[in-house]
């Protein structure tokens, strides 16, 4: 998407009173362009905002004059979703007989957001943990395309890796964002600019002053989110970080790394485990199944589908006697009970002709998901 449709969109937004998203977008044009007179604007508006919460027009009117300001910029091209890292081969292994992860490969583009799902113990963080260079391989190779220098210290500064369980830190939100700012050479002149537009950008504006022991856990991950963005890094390598989050609070999160990944100048690898299926698929180029340590690509089982098969998962209020009465026409390939929901795949049949079946036959539906193009699959086979 060009400079010029990504602003037209958030217009958009805004004249449809999506104040929020419409905002954030308007935030994440602004931090990629780096001007800091475009951040001080951001900065005024921001508290222009907590004096005046239900002037829209006054909202509309310096909305605009920061877009305007922006389309005389001279506009940026598209970066290239380049490969930044490949991983070969890669795998490890935890003593005899014991589990082993891989052998997996990854291409790793910049802009592109890869999901790993899988249950529990399947090797997520482990994998993580490898192409962070955190831990050490039993086999294979990564191939780091952005790396410059043999220098351990410049590959991790463009690595960054957020486990679950983020350490304790001290002092203020302000004044730590500010540490970093300065650690990783964002000059003094800008250090408060640029901390302000992530505090704004992450929502923490009203928690500036607040210490590790006063921020919930979606705070603190916004906390870490926006340390990062701070850092410029070109792969985000983040484990279950949906975890501790309200349904909410994770949507939120997954769409600002979505927007902030694809950003035109400064585009971002990302790549993310987590038990939120569905909430994952929504935001992810590619989605990365790992069962037993195995992997599966679901884009590459999506080349491989039969057209004609539907995949849904329904929950009902009738017997399964009558629903597999209402199926009776249709190619019945699986038909499972999964404890609280029926797994179901159908032949030569479409999502219509399946919809009138269940009206005609009269089952009542509490829960339907067509997960024909869902990883889910991976767990029911």
């Amino acid at each position: 998407m060009t400079q010029e449709a990504r602003l037209q969109e958030v217009e958009y937004h805004l004249k449809q009173e999506n104040n929020n998203l419409g905002f954030r977008m308007l935030l994440d044009q602004v931090l990629d362009r780096g001007d800091c007179k475009l951040f001080q604007q951001s900065i005024a508006l921001t508290e222009w905002m907590e004096e005046h919460p239900n002037d829209r027009n006054g909202f509309l009117s310096k909305t605009q004059g920061i877009l305007n300001e922006l389309k005389q910029q001279t506009p940026a091209n598209e970066t290239a979703s380049d490969t930044i890292i490949e991983a070969v081969a890669l795998s490890k292994t935890y003593g005899s007989n014991r589990f082993q992860l891989g052998p997996v490969d990854l291409h790793i583009r910049s802009g592109h957001l890869i999901g790993l799902v899988g249950e529990n113990g399947n090797g997520k963080t482990t994998l993580l943990r490898m192409l962070a260079h955190d831990l050490s391989l039993s086999s294979g190779q990564i191939h780091y395309r952005f790396r410059k220098h043999e220098d351990d210290y410049d590959l991790r500064s463009k690595l960054i890796y957020i486990p679950q369980r983020t350490p304790k830190w001290f002092g203020k939100v302000k004044d730590n964002l500010k540490l970093t700012a300065k650690h990783y050479g964002i000059p003094a002149a800008d250090n408060e600019a640029w901390v302000l537009m992530m505090m704004i950008r992450f929502g923490l504006w009203k928690f500036r002053n607040h210490s590790w022991n006063e921020l919930s856990s979606g705070y603190k991950m916004r906390f870490e989110l926006a340390r990062t963005f701070l850092r410029q890094p070109k792969l985000l390598l983040l484990d279950e970080p949906l975890a501790n989050l309200d349904i909410v609070s994770q949507q939120l999160i997954l769409e600002d790394l979505k927007m902030l990944g694809k950003r035109l100048r400064n585009p971002l690898a990302i790549v993310l485990s987590s038990q939120q299926l569905y909430e994952v698929e929504k935001v992810s180029d590619e989605v990365v199944f790992l069962k037993h340590g195995k992997p599966s690509s679901f884009n590459s089982l999506k080349q491989q589908e039969d057209k004609s098969l539907l995949v849904v998962e329904l929950d009902i209020d009738n017997k399964r006697e009558d629903l597999q009465q209402a199926l009776s026409s249709f190619g019945v390939k699986q038909f499972n009970y999964l404890g609280s929901s029926y797994y179901i795949e159908l032949e030569d049949c479409s999502m219509k002709q399946l919809l009138q079946a269940l009206a005609t036959h009269d089952i009542q539906v509490r829960y339907f998901r067509d997960v024909t193009q869902s990883t889910r699959r991976f767990f029911n086979s």
